[in-house]
């Protein structure tokens, strides 16, 4: 785990969500192992960043949307991971804090679009991206503009009036 520079993220900014590069606040990120586990990671990656950023009362929030990114790519983006003698890849979980949202982005090597789930009453899958778009301000996906495959699954959280700059 450990800090990137704004760089990493070009093709976020350039989606539906704009954020000035220079106006970040704050920028984080975590490799994340292509396995389950990873969500536990994530989530606790995202509690100790939010606590960091005097934001802890966002904390259930962005956790749930952080756990419903990063499911949503381990089974729709590498499901049964990587094939006999190919490689591990990685997802790779960012935060952001500009001036007056926090931005979670999702990297994934699957340029693949995101999958939501045609959800029934009793079913206990595929709500997941109905959750981010519910508790967020907004989402978005885009494939990755550089040599490197994959795309960003990102969404955006209003900050608090309080923990915007006066």
């Amino acid at each position: 785990m450990g800090s990137e520079g704004p760089t990493l993220l070009e093709p976020l900014w350039q989606g539906p969500a704009p954020i000035d590069p220079s106006a970040v606040s704050g920028s984080v990120s975590c490799v994340l192992p292509a396995r389950y586990e990873a969500v536990k990671g994530a989530r606790q990656f995202t509690g100790s960043t939010l606590r960091q950023w005097n934001l802890s009362e966002l904390l259930d929030e962005v956790a749930l949307v952080v756990s419903e990114l990063v499911t949503n790519a381990l089974r729709h983006a590498l499901p049964g991971g990587p094939a006999p003698g190919e490689p591990e890849r990685p997802v790779r979980l960012h935060l952001m804090r500009g001036p007056s949202r926090l931005v979670c982005a999702v990297r994934d090597p699957s340029a693949v679009g995101p999958v939501a789930g045609e959800t029934g009453c009793g079913e206990e899958s595929g709500r997941g991206l109905h959750l981010v778009e519910s508790f967020t301000a907004g989402w978005g996906w885009q494939p990755l503009a550089d040599a490197t495959r994959g795309k960003i699954v990102w969404a955006v959280f209003h900050l608090p009036t309080h923990a915007q700059p006066g």
